[in-house]
């Protein structure tokens, strides 16, 4: 079951004990700081493995197949468009997508472990 206060912060990219944004140092990496700043957890602990990127693909693959076909339906555009329209579309969510998935994945472990690494 989805835990909402897991889910908020994991949106914002929280620190998965305190709360406070952010993991990571900046927006266009998925390298996590060593340690919060606000209360010294040790983030680097935590591995979110392949979790992320395997939700970021199904994303892409059962949501935005299904809606470049319907809209290959509706609208005759060319081949050439379509292939630049879906690929920064995907990228677009890859990138919207990635650090938020990470940042669950990383509060997940935590709370299932219990904190028993990076106090």
């Amino acid at each position: 079951m989805i835990n909402p206060s897991v889910l908020k912060q994991s949106l914002k990219c929280g620190c998965p004990k305190c709360g406070q944004p952010s993991i990571f140092p900046n927006k266009f990496t998925l390298n996590v700081k060593v340690k919060c700043d606000n209360c010294g957890f040790k983030i680097a602990d935590h591995d979110s493995g392949d979790g992320p990127a395997f939700f970021a693909l199904s994303i892409l693959c059962f949501v935005l197949t299904p809606l470049a076909l319907w809209i290959a339906v509706l609208v005759d555009i060319p081949l050439w468009a379509h292939a630049v329209l879906w690929s920064v579309i995907s990228v677009g969510v890859c990138l919207l997508t990635m650090q938020p998935l990470k940042a669950y994945f990383i509060a997940l472990n935590y709370k299932h472990r219990g904190g028993a690494h990076g106090v």
